[in-house]
């Protein structure tokens, strides 16, 4: 087990170049391969999750390991439940406890063959890729946006096409919206007519693509300057205009002190000393941001709620009962329900040493690495993790002035929130 430790800076003025969206590169490279295209998308992430995916287009093998990497599970099973052949597709342990039953059925239904290895509903999945059908699918709005949007990039190609009506809340709006503009990006023309969202037998067009850098990786820098007085950062390749949600972490941090200034092709954030007592907003089309926000209100000692979080137990981990288990550690009390977190000011005594477990999660190290900023001798645990949509945070926190330690140690286990899962 490798462990850090972290000591922060008193002071920030810095430029970052960040990385590119992890969201928009999986989208890119699934579109390009059904676009036939021999070249890749500029600009991609270099994080674990893309580069599974460009493993799975580069190899020669009908078998793929794709690790703990959710978004490329089930874009890959949608993608090679078209492609001709056999494949197989499996995963971490964690993996083979994500359900994609809902998926699944929902590919069966279009004309699908797709059986599962082990467990009924999980993980691995052995495919026999033909053509598919189409036709009008029900599908729940609360489920995985993912399972939607990996349906919609396929759609192009089906027989029928595909009329897609989403029941119930729909959740992580954003991320859809991002997948048809996407499809309309490479020629794809769609309909959205009240729940019901409806895409033509088409062509799938050959364009040149540049991904958008990563808002999500942005919300980490937001949460340091909000917690270093002064702080000033400059974050490079973000657009106003975006086609991620997560840009929406600018809107949300004015309210924890930090101002945006946009520029050409990037963005300065400055602490202003602004504070509030209370924050209470809804996260559903922002779920990636979660952990970001709950950690900087507790460590600014404001109180919260954050509700529209019910796929956070699906995630890497339940990351609500990570975040429960973690800021504990911190002498933070949360409660939750099956969709929300709050903190009404209720403390406990604080570990003497923290050391915050991170449960296969990319955002458990990168929304805690700050706390350092309040908390001396904070302890970041399998911190590699963050390799999954960031690979070079460390080294740029090195570069702005944070002192990160390796520490090699073999008889700690990590534990796992095993509720809801």
């Amino acid at each position: 087990m490798i462990k850090y430790t972290i000591q922060a800076p008193t002071t920030i003025n810095t430029y970052i170049k960040l990385p590119a969206s992890k969201s928009i590169s999986n989208r890119a490279l699934i579109l390009n391969a059904l676009a036939y295209s021999i070249n890749e998308p500029k600009n991609l992430s270099d994080c674990d999750d893309t580069k599974v995916m460009l493993n799975v287009f580069n190899s020669n093998s009908n078998k793929f390991d794709i690790g703990a990497a959710g978004t490329s599970m089930r874009f890959l099973t949608a993608f090679l439940s078209r492609i001709a052949g056999v494949w197989e597709i499996t995963g971490s342990q964690r993996m083979k406890n994500r359900p994609i039953k809902v998926l699944v059925d929902a590919l069966t239904s279009l004309g699908a063959k797709i059986e599962y290895l082990e467990k009924e509903g999980f993980p691995p999945l052995k495919i026999t890729g033909k053509a598919l059908k189409g036709g009008d699918l029900e599908i729940s709005g609360s489920v995985s946006s993912q399972y939607i949007s990996a349906l919609l990039m396929i759609a192009p190609g089906m027989k029928d096409g595909l009329n897609l009506t989403l029941t119930g809340d729909i959740v992580s709006i954003p991320y859809i919206k991002m997948t048809l503009e996407m499809l309309k990006d490479f020629g794809v023309s769609h309909k959205w007519t009240n729940n019901t969202i409806s895409i033509k037998p088409q062509e799938i067009k050959d364009i040149s693509y540049t991904v958008e850098n990563d808002w999500s990786a942005a919300s980490y820098w937001y949460e340091i300057a909000s917690l270093i007085s002064g702080s000033e950062i400059e974050l490079s390749g973000l657009k106003k205009n975006s086609l991620q949600g997560d840009s929406k972490v600018a809107e949300y941090f004015k309210s924890l002190g930090v101002e945006t200034q946009w520029k050409n092709d990037s963005i300065v954030i400055r602490n202003n000393n602004s504070d509030i007592e209370y924050f209470e907003t809804d996260l559903t089309n922002e779920p990636d941001i979660a952990q970001t926000l709950v950690v900087t209100c507790a460590l600014k000692n404001i109180r919260f709620k954050f509700s529209g979080l019910q796929t956070l137990r699906i995630k890497e981990t339940d990351r609500i009962a990570a975040l429960k288990n973690e800021l504990k550690k911190l002498g933070y009390l949360l409660k939750d329900t099956d969709n929300s977190i709050e903190w009404d000011g209720n403390k406990c005594p604080k570990e003497s040493s923290p050391a915050i477990d991170t449960y296969e999660d990319h955002r458990m190290a990168m929304a805690f690495a700050p706390a350092s900023i309040v908390f001396d001798n904070i302890i970041i645990n399998e911190p590699m993790v963050v390799s999954k949509s960031y690979p070079e945070y460390w080294n740029d926190l090195k570069r702005v002035g944070f002192k990160v330690n390796e520490i090699a140690i073999t008889h700690l286990k990590m534990r796992y929130p095993t509720e809801g899962i």
